[in-house]
């Protein structure tokens, strides 16, 4: 069976026209011998207004209550998507996650999808129907309905590849690929054709919002290629794959970067062994996510400087979690909202020297000054102040050539 998964985001079906036209895109696979799996995401706008509703009951909310909510978008798209492709002569129908059923590990609000029992799609399929699948959305062993976290919709097409066996998975937006950093912040930033999963992982963990980093680790798991493209315009999107399939010498594929970061320094700690983690375990079991950490060497062997970085929403949490914790103490605190995080990324680093120095001269001819610096095997990042964001992401794009996109 010829089985192409198609997701469509909250913008391609934002409308009724653009409904209709993505109803066009489904029947052109169809005409081409495929059978169509669609999945859904709201209607762009619906889920936050949901949102607001529940907040407006109750700034506690009751977490599965909240699925139950915020996955009611997912039934109105999936439902005019099927009677749109009806009113066309072309059998649909709406699922929701379920009836088909779609199995997710149980956690309320940041599931994952474990099964999907493939029984009622595949004889959807066999009697000449397209199913529509709601994304974002399951149960759990309890039979009660979880949702897979923002950006979810991508997680449900991913493994609807996986568990049907897909020939492809496509996933429409509203921009035609993933391209060498943000167009709205550089106009001459160029879409990349081919990424890897790692590539495409290290992006969007690092602001890119193209897709949701946990989908992309599943396709990677699974390996399962994908293709991003738009549901705006007729065009080849950008292919993400396994790195052999690259065919392309860049040596950085591109450029992310996020403006919601805080620096947190801690002037004067002890410095011994387990204070570090003194520190984090309390943000660890407050669920805030440390990101950079840079620790000074010790002038006396008796003091040191800690520095970190969190999501600038999580920082007054954390000055409080610092201040009452009876396990460390310090001379001072010192916190920062005005940075920003600027992250090369690409496989071709691994066996480049040179790179590092290459992204900080860059930076240092624009008189970029760098605050933190942390590394991985494919991806270099730095805390900037905020004010050279841009000016940091033209230099690293002019200096690695990626202007040049082929």
């Amino acid at each position: 069976m010829k089985i192409i998964v198609l997701k469509f985001g909250g913008s391609s079906v934002g409308t009724i026209e653009r409904i209709k036209k993505i109803a066009n895109i489904v029947i052109s696979y169809k005409k081409k011998g495929y059978k169509p799996i669609v999945v859904s995401s709201a209607m762009s706008g619906t889920t936050n207004e949901l949102i607001k509703k529940s907040k407006a009951i109750s700034n506690n909310f009751n977490a599965a209550e909240h699925d139950v909510l915020v996955s009611a978008g997912e039934q109105i798209s999936c439902s005019l998507i099927a009677g749109r492709l009806n009113h066309l002569g072309y059998k649909s129908q709406s699922w929701m996650g379920w009836q088909i059923p779609i199995i997710t590990d149980g956690m309320h609000s940041f599931s994952r999808i474990t099964n999907i029992y493939k029984k009622n799609i595949i004889n959807c399929i066999r009697l000449g129907e397209i199913p529509i699948i709601a994304g974002f959305q399951g149960i759990n062993r309890n039979n009660r309905i979880t949702t897979l976290g923002r950006g979810g919709s991508d997680a449900s097409a991913i493994m609807c590849a996986k568990f049907f066996n897909a020939k492809k998975c496509i996933i429409y937006t509203d921009v035609e690929g993933v391209y060498t950093t943000d167009p709205n912040t550089l106009k001459k930033a160029k879409k990349i054709k081919v990424i890897s999963y790692e590539e495409m992982l290290e992006m969007a963990s690092l602001g890119a919002k193209v897709m949701q980093p946990t989908s992309i680790q599943d396709a990677r798991l699974n390996r399962i290629d994908i293709e991003v493209k738009s549901s705006f315009v007729k065009k080849d999107g950008t292919k993400i794959t396994k790195r052999k399939n690259l065919i392309s010498n860049k040596i950085i594929r591109g450029i992310s970067f996020t403006k919601n970061d805080a620096k947190v320094t801690l002037i004067g700690i002890k410095d011994k062994p387990g204070i570090a983690a003194s520190i984090f375990k309390p943000l660890s079991n407050n669920a805030i996510n440390v990101d950079m950490v840079v620790q000074n060497i010790s002038a006396n062997g008796k003091e040191t400087d800690l520095t970190f970085t969190i999501k600038s929403e999580d920082l007054a949490k954390t000055e409080k979690l610092i201040k009452k914790n009876k396990k460390i103490s310090f001379r001072e605190l010192i916190v920062d909202k005005n940075v920003s995080k600027v992250s090369i990324i690409g496989v071709g680093m691994i066996a480049t020297p040179g790179v590092t120095y290459r992204m900080f001269q860059a930076l240092a001819k624009k008189r970029v000054n760098i605050l933190v610096i942390s590394t991985s095997e494919i991806k270099i990042s730095v805390l900037l102040n905020k004010k050279n964001t841009s000016k940091a992401i033209l230099a690293l794009h002019k200096e690695f050539k990626l202007d040049k996109q082929k």
